[in-house]
């Protein structure tokens, strides 16, 4: 006789989100010209090089500005640079991935922080006082971005915290997103940056102003606000990254 043994209520304990591989040293750059990447993931990999302690919190975070990370003055400073690299399975989700690297930087830098809401200024994402609305994605499902870069945002399947998010790495200041609007929407939206130099020639267009392009292409518009925000406050960190 086969016994057959079956546990009721025994919860399953999920794995802790870990790279296959990763390291984090101190970077030694040569020269007065530092080459800086401040955040890439291609090819099951995740990489940031010459970059200050803020802005891998800031891409482990999801964080665009220095007003949403609060601590010590050295954590921005290009005296103490680092070199990541985290190596994950395919087909791994981005929001695990970049859990894998809040992980990673509490294993090896010592890094934990928490939550504060702060008075600061900040861009407002609000519909416009126009008939333009953003069209509705047409199938339901997780999220799918398209192509983005400074300049050009397509998707067929973006959420408005996900288009507010974007548009806050592209001005480099804090941008929340108060439309309202909770569904996923078809993003078309092309304008010329502040900066052009920030778009390759071949890029470029004659497309109006971002506050421009949002209110006729998607019929929303950015407004300054002041008033609390999500800041993430450093409590302790090591310079030193732990031996990997």
């Amino acid at each position: 006789m086969v016994l057959s043994l079956v546990l009721v209520g025994v919860p399953c304990v999920a794995q802790r989100p870990e790279f296959d591989v990763a390291t984090v040293k101190l970077a030694h750059p040569q020269g007065d010209k530092i080459d800086m990447n401040l955040g890439t993931i291609r090819h099951e990999r995740l990489t940031l090089t010459n970059a200050t302690l803020s802005d891998c919190v800031k891409f482990a975070y999801g964080l665009v500005s220095d007003a949403q990370l609060s601590g010590p003055d050295w954590i921005t400073s290009k005296s103490f640079l680092y070199d990541v690299v985290g190596q994950f399975p395919a087909g791994t989700p981005s929001e695990r991935q970049l859990i894998m690297l809040q992980n990673l930087l509490s294993d090896r830098m010592g890094l934990k922080l928490h939550h504060e809401q702060k008075q600061a200024s900040f861009l407002a994402l609000v519909p416009a006082k126009k008939r333009v609305k953003p069209k509705e994605a047409a199938t339901l499902g997780n999220e799918a971005n398209g192509p983005a870069w400074p300049g050009h945002i397509v998707a067929q399947h973006m959420s408005m915290s996900k288009l507010a998010f974007l548009l806050s790495r592209f001005q480099r200041e804090t941008v929340i997103d108060k439309t309202g609007l909770t569904g996923f929407y078809q993003v078309q939206l092309e304008w010329t940056p502040d900066d052009p130099r920030s778009v390759a020639p071949e890029l470029a267009t004659d497309s109006p102003s971002l506050y421009t392009a949002l209110q006729e292409q998607l019929g929303l518009k950015l407004e300054r606000h002041e008033g609390p925000i999500d800041v993430l406050v450093i409590d302790r960190v090591s310079k030193t990254p732990l031996e990997n």
